[in-house]
């Protein structure tokens, strides 16, 4: 595995999603991550519902560190790290950190080589003091309402808010590590849920600026391809099809035997066969129906069409181009559960992301990284029993 961020020393105080995920692509590409987390443990590892897993899956290859950060001698103990770390990383709640005396203001004294990412729900501007989450922005944002059906606004299935911001995060601690090489000082770094969404729907708005109507949400939109939905199969399954090029409905009408279409004049072309969707799509549903999941999948590799099945989380599990693509990874969940989660999606120098560590427990290397700043055994227990620090 090749490991381009080797080296790199980042202090995470961070929990939930978007936090977590910057400091993870960080520890998959190679950097040393210390998650920073109360002696009680970080309030992820105890999520149910959907947050069920949130803490393993975001915190692989990563230490942890666990600290009352709330007591002088607790920070004494970050003030040391930072005097030796590369980059810290926050997503919690406006000025928070401040408060603590963990700020950027605070802590680029110590080290001038800093990098200090702060992951919020807005940058600056009217409304960066405000609390933020995914769902928060996805609906002040315009996605939901793209999402959801006319009137229906839908959040995302996914936290895709907070991973993209925890990735624009990493992108900028790159950018600022690049910069750093060449001017010797650290700098801050700032992303957020609100100007993420807004990127996102940048296409969109560049779509409204074009039209002089109200754009609608995707389930009621008129799609730029003549066929590109969900079908029905005989087997009472479903299988999505896209046909976006001329040469794709050739293949298409030829692996189907559909020859008649094929020869219609009606449907030549994407933007006629557009003109005719009223008979159009509801003649190929019933067409597309005569056939089985599979027998529809072997005939779209075939013709080299567009084509997906239509999958849960659960059976990405089984995905054979992931198993066979080395893209999962076994974790160990705790418990002595091991389960496989995705890689980081990105191959470099024709190497994958391995596990160097799994999910660390609370306090795991406490110890450790103590001693590294040479405090000795008779202190580490002093403040183990006054609930400054706890180790595993």
């Amino acid at each position: 595995m090749s490991s381009p961020l080797k080296g790199i020393k980042v202090l995470e105080f961070t929990h939930a999603v978007m936090g977590p995920c910057a400091g993870l692509m960080l520890a998959d590409m190679g950097a040393d991550v210390l998650h920073v987390e109360p002696v009680h443990g970080d309030s992820t590892r105890r999520l149910q519902g959907f947050g069920t897993g949130y803490f393993w899956f975001y915190n692989r290859n990563k230490k942890s560190l666990a600290v009352n950060i709330k007591t002088e001698e607790g920070r004494k103990i970050i003030y040391d790290l930072v005097k030796e770390y590369d980059v810290v990383v926050e997503n919690f709640g406006p000025g928070t950190m401040d408060r603590l005396g963990l700020g950027y203001d605070k802590l680029k004294h110590l080290n001038k080589r800093l990098i200090y990412c702060s992951l919020k729900g807005f940058l600056s501007g009217p409304y960066e003091k405000r609390h933020a989450m995914d769902e928060v922005v996805q609906m002040m944002g315009g996605l939901a309402y793209m999402t959801g059906r006319e009137g229906d606004p839908l959040r995302a299935g996914t936290s895709v808010i907070d991973i993209t911001g925890g990735m624009f995060g990493y992108i900028g601690i790159l950018q600022a590590l690049y910069e750093r090489e060449k001017t010797g000082e650290g700098g801050f770094v700032k992303s957020a849920l609100f100007e993420t969404c807004a990127f996102l729907m940048g296409q969109h708005m560049a779509y409204s600026s074009q039209i002089d109507y109200k754009i609608p949400p995707m389930p009621s939109r008129v799609s730029a391809w003549s066929i590109y939905k969900v079908f029905d199969t005989k087997d009472n399954d479903k299988t999505f099809i896209g046909i976006i090029s001329e040469k794709h409905w050739e293949r298409f009408c030829e692996v189907f035997n559909w020859q008649d279409w094929l020869a219609d004049e009606r449907l030549k072309t994407n933007n006629l066969r557009i003109d005719e969707r009223e008979w159009f799509i509801p003649a190929l549903e019933e067409r597309v129906k005569q056939f089985t999941k599979q027998e529809i999948i072997e005939k779209c590799e075939k013709g080299h069409i567009p084509f997906a099945p239509i999958s849960r989380p659960e059976d990405l599990f089984e995905d054979e181009q992931l198993n066979k693509g080395n893209s999962l990874m076994e974790v160990d969940m705790g418990g002595g559960k091991i389960t496989k989660l995705p890689k980081f999606p990105i191959e470099y120098k024709g190497t994958r992301v391995e596990k160097r560590l799994d999910p660390p427990k609370i306090g795991e290397h406490t110890t450790e990284v103590l001693k590294g700043l040479n405090i000795d055994d008779a202190t580490i227990e002093k403040m183990i029993a006054e609930g400054i620090i706890k180790t595993e």
